[in-house]
């Protein structure tokens, strides 16, 4: 039976952390994902890497700033070692700092490749997760994703698939070409048009409008071993987390 990990972000509103990973354990996820936030919060790696293990649950990625790594990629090295961070992915980049041309994109392709090099020597794998801009074409016709994942070979890929689509972009054509450089993906669902407006239009995992059984089923079959359950604003971590992955054990 495949298992489930949960990106802690969607619980951002919701601590203290400890009760979170207490409820996430109980709802038979098997591990979690962290973010940058988070992740700068920590002051003891020994003691949440502690909390992870009373409550059977693993740490194998996170998202990580790309500040934080150009600042003190050591610290970032020895904070991944403590608590089992096997993959690293960077997280957004701000609206002002967005390339706007593929000439831009591939310079920034070459940025990400420097500074995962240390992260990648020290046994980490580095890649880059998506929103739905890294998707949209530019008014040259390249798509910024295509253009990194193109330009650095080694770059890995957490796939937010629902971003994507939100971008009018077909998942499955970018499965079928990046195989086995996706090593994770987040399973999120999309609101029919006008619900969950509270929820910014995010839904449930098997609530919403994505068909999750086949997108898992293409994931599955190019070598995606980690799947990460995520929703950006849920009013009740609780209900998103339990009834997501009550569907996602049935895939």
């Amino acid at each position: 039976m495949q298992s489930f990990s949960y990106q802690l972000y969607s619980s951002r509103n919701f601590p203290p952390l400890d009760i979170t990973l207490e409820m996430l354990s109980n709802l038979g996820y098997a591990g979690v994902e962290s973010y940058g936030a988070l992740l700068l919060e920590i002051d003891d790696a020994a003691a949440t890497r502690a909390l992870l293990d009373k409550n059977n649950l693993v740490m194998k990625s996170s998202h990580i700033g790309l500040d934080f790594i150009k600042d003190d990629p050591n610290k970032v090295i020895s904070l991944c070692k403590a608590l089992g961070i096997t993959n690293a992915f960077g997280p957004f980049l701000q609206p002002d700092a967005r390339p706007t041309t593929s000439a831009g994109w591939v310079e920034f392709a070459k940025s990400l490749t420097e500074l995962g090099k240390p992260l990648r020597d020290a046994g980490i794998g580095f890649g880059w997760h998506n929103h739905d801009f890294e998707f949209t074409a530019l008014k040259d016709g390249g798509i910024p994703m295509e253009i990194m994942m193109d330009e650095d070979e080694n770059l890995e890929m957490e796939f937010d698939v629902a971003w994507a689509v939100k971008a009018d972009y077909d998942p499955i054509e970018f499965i079928k070409k990046y195989t086995s450089r996706i090593t994770a993906a987040h399973v999120k669902d999309i609101a029919p048009e006008g619900e969950c407006v509270n929820e910014d239009g995010w839904a449930d995992v098997g609530f919403g409008t994505m068909d999750w059984p086949n997108l898992y089923g293409e994931l599955r079959s190019v070598g995606t071993e980690l799947f990460v359950m995520e929703h950006d604003n849920p009013s009740d971590h609780h209900r998103f987390a339990k009834r997501s992955i009550e569907n996602c054990l049935k895939f």
